[in-house]
């Protein structure tokens, strides 16, 4: 329901009206009072984290019931009341002898609990005299007996104190905890807003049968569709592509819904592995099957009856993960059925990839004539839904396969989409089946390349150099175009790992670039590889101009989609180093378009980076924000650990957000899979000299300027830095787009060559992915 800020929170504008007024009443000198009740799941302690998030000019204080808990006494008041115990001695002592016997902090008889009551009223007043205080208490339904009957106490006596308390409760059976009380009920999100949550966690493409058909049966619970990462396959997600997770239980609520449909008869249970092996919830559809297999629709009304399944324009599960324990408690024999039938009941020429599909899950071994139907039909699903979609297609192709050959060949193809789609370990594994036989050459060098790829995109940029190096020698006999895409990559990679790399190095890479052999019809790529070269090589001068026209010719397009995600990021990142600010602006904005548009999950999470440092340049720190959160949600999906934390990296210094620096610092710096790579030590440096340049810490920022960029004082060397030795230009004159919001952060500082926190950041440049 909400990212990592209080703008990220989907929906709710109305409830956070509520909540925003009664935080304006206690700033106002008066008590304020809410109960927030609802489902499991539907967003109340997300919007406790908002209060927490936006009280900042007050103390807040937050408590929660724990249900291993319930049965010790006080235990739910001594979390509300903890932060305040040093103010014991300013309470009456009938008051303060009270709440110390409660607490244990002293012997005695049982406290009464009208004086425990008025102590905690009188403590939480004391602690309000300096700042208003907000006392955020969730799941109240698993408070011990004796805390939530003092707290109702509390809020019931609360008056012109400066204290609010706002409590989250779930419904129990038969009670209603605070009754009485100011209360909010919270329904499901709208449904603009359910999908809006489902696209933030989810990026990619999807087929909008399969995302209407999620939507609905999560009937706006946000708990529902954050779950979904976690329980279901993107493949299944983009196009209904894949069988419901076959992996181990992800909770209770799981485990319930499975025992419900075990006490159901069998054939209803048929009926409802058929429904769950469908993904769209078509009805006729399911009818169809049902027939194939000789089951009556009437027996879906056991499960009707039981609140597990719907059955009405649309067949929908009460909530998703009905659908997985359904699909999980049958046996592979009866899935194969489920997917027999359904494939015989699907119409061949209106749905020949379903169809496809269906026989594909209901194949026991390898079959060459359903594994080429599948190959076939992988390019229409992406159409539908994304590489995703498509890559799950070439997976169970090659599994099918008998020809060991042609297994080989149809891994390759589908590592390949698998890792175009983010899924790096399942392209890993799919990589090593293709490599199990002899492969050709050609088939070598795009191995070599989809390693170097998977591994840039996964784990080291360091130790992706040399990966790229060799695949790119092995394509220059083969297809002087790809060796200069993958010599492309390997300068991408080297300036993302840095100077401080152990590996080969930018001008390695540059010497064996400026050996390759020219493609047939020389273009703007040519341009860039050349522009790079010369500018790595023999300076900036000698490479400015060459990577300025590569630019301006790729600016009138002419690209195929396939081309300019591979050939986008590394234009951002020369638009920014030649000081073009409106093509870093324009070219990374398409960049992040398309990467959306096709679902290039392994794109993505770095045109994101490449945006939000365009626009971190630009002063327009809330879109960079945005870009962060998004950034955030896609590298915890594919594992780019970096990924993940590198925005706030950015955003935060400049913002002056010393305690979020530190602790992205912390982040990046702790990784183990980052030990080694120049950018985790460079970029945390470069963010300490941005957080420590202001007026407060000058001397320490140059300090720590020095310490990142590892330029001694009072030198100007670096051959490729524009105005001075070696350079030329004035890059503020030349960076100057116009900025909204506050002074813009680079104005006063000259630009260079730089990377993904590598070795040459210099001066106060971002340092972009």
């Amino acid at each position: 329901m909400k990212g990592n800020k209080p703008g990220f929170l989907h929906g709710r504008q109305s409830e956070r009206a509520v909540l925003d007024r009664h935080l304006a009443k206690v700033r106002d000198g008066h008590s304020a009072v809410l109960v927030l009740r609802g489902e499991a799941g539907i967003g109340k302690s997300a919007l406790l984290d908002y209060v927490a998030e936006t009280a900042e000019d007050f103390t807040v204080v937050r408590a929660a019931g724990v249900e291993a808990e319930m049965e010790l006494a006080f235990g739910g008041l001594h979390q509300l009341c903890a932060p305040f115990l040093d103010r014991l001695g300013h309470l009456p002592d009938p008051q303060r002898t009270a709440l110390e016997t409660a607490f244990g902090l002293s012997a005695g008889t049982p406290p009464d609990r009208f004086l425990v009551g008025l102590a905690v009223l009188s403590l939480l007043a004391d602690a309000a005299e300096q700042t208003p205080l907000i006392c955020l208490v969730d799941d109240v339904q698993w408070l011990d007996r004796v805390s939530a009957q003092i707290v109702g106490f509390v809020a019931r006596r609360l008056m012109a104190e400066r204290v609010g308390l706002i409590f989250a409760v779930r419904e129990a059976d038969g009670e209603r905890a605070l009754q009485g009380l100011p209360e909010l009920t919270l329904g499901g999100l709208s449904e603009p807003d359910a999908r809006a949550l489902l696209t933030s966690v989810l990026p990619g493409r999807f087929d909008e049968p399969v995302r209407s058909r999620i939507l609905s049966e999560a009937r706006g619970n946000p708990l529902a569709l954050l779950e979904l990462p976690r329980s279901t396959s993107a493949a299944e997600l983009a196009g209904g592509y894949a069988s419901p997770s076959l992996g181990p239980l992800i909770g209770r609520l799981e485990h319930n819904f499975s025992l419900r449909v075990e006490e159901l008869p069998p054939q209803t249970r048929r009926l409802l592995l058929l429904a769950a092996a469908e993904p769209v919830g078509d009805v006729s559809l399911l009818r169809r099957a049902a027939d194939v297999l000789g089951v009556s629709m009437s027996e879906a009304s056991p499960a009707v009856a039981a609140n597990l399944l719907e059955v009405r324009t649309r067949v929908q599960f009460r909530h998703p993960l009905v659908r997985s324990a359904v699909y999980r408690a049958a046996g592979p024999a009866e899935r194969r059925e489920a997917h027999r039938a359904l494939a015989e009941a699907t119409d061949a020429r209106s749905d020949p990839d379903r169809r496809a599909w269906h026989l594909a899950r209901a194949a026991a071994e390898p079959d060459e004539a359903v594994a080429d139907e599948l190959a076939r039909s992988a390019d229409r699903a992406q159409a539908r839904g994304g590489i995703a979609a498509s890559a799950a297609f070439l997976e169970r192709a090659a599994e099918l396969t008998p020809d060991p050959s042609r297994r080989r060949s149809r891994a390759l193809a589908a590592a390949r989409a698998k890792y175009l789609a983010g899924a790096f370990d399942a392209a890993l594994e799919l990589l090593n089946v293709a490599e199990m036989g002899a492969l050709d050459d050609l088939q070598h060098a795009q191995a070599s390349l989809l390693r170097g790829r998977i591994t840039f995109g996964s784990r080291s940029a360091g130790a992706t150099v040399p990966l790229l190096l060799t695949a790119a020698r092995e394509f220059e006999p083969l297809d002087a175009g790809i060796a200069r895409e993958t010599y492309r990559d390997a300068f991408y990679a080297a300036l993302t790992a840095g100077r401080l790399s152990s590996g080969p190095g930018l001008e390695e890479v540059a010497r064996a670039a400026r050996t390759a052999p020219p493609t047939a019809h020389p273009g703007p790529t040519d341009l860039f590889l050349d522009g790079l070269a010369l500018a790595t090589t023999d300076g900036y001068a000698a490479g400015a101009p060459i990577l300025r026209r590569a630019l301006n010719t790729l600016r009138c397009g002419g690209f195929t989609v396939e081309q300019s995600l591979g050939w986008l990021p590394f234009a951002c990142r020369m638009a920014h180093n030649v000081w073009d600010f409106d093509s870093w602006s324009i070219l990374s904005a398409k960049l992040v378009g398309l990467a959306r548009e096709t679902g290039t999950l392994s794109v993505l999470p770095s045109a994101l980076l490449l945006r939000l440092a365009n626009r971190v340049f630009a002063g327009d720190l809330d879109d960079a924000d945005s870009l962060a959160a998004e950034a955030v949600t896609i590298g915890e999906a594919t594992g780019s650990h970096f990924l993940a934390h590198y925005g706030a990296l950015v955003i935060e210094p400049w913002r002056g957000r010393e305690t979020e620096t530190l602790r992205a610092i912390g982040t990046i710096t702790g990784d183990r899979t980052l030990n080694g790579e120049g950018k985790a030590l460079t970029a945390p440096q470069w963010a300490l000299a941005v957080l420590y340049n202001g007026p407060r810490a000058i001397r320490g920022g140059l300090r720590r300027r020095r310490q990142g960029l590892r330029v001694p004082a009072g030198t100007g060397a670096c051959p490729l830095l524009p105005g001075r030795a070696g350079g030329g230009g004035n890059p503020k004159r030349e960076a100057g787009p116009r900025r909204r919001g506050r002074r813009p952060p680079h104005d006063h500082l000259p630009g260079q060559w730089h990377g993904l926190g590598d070795g040459h950041l210099r001066g106060g440049a971002c340092p972009d992915q």
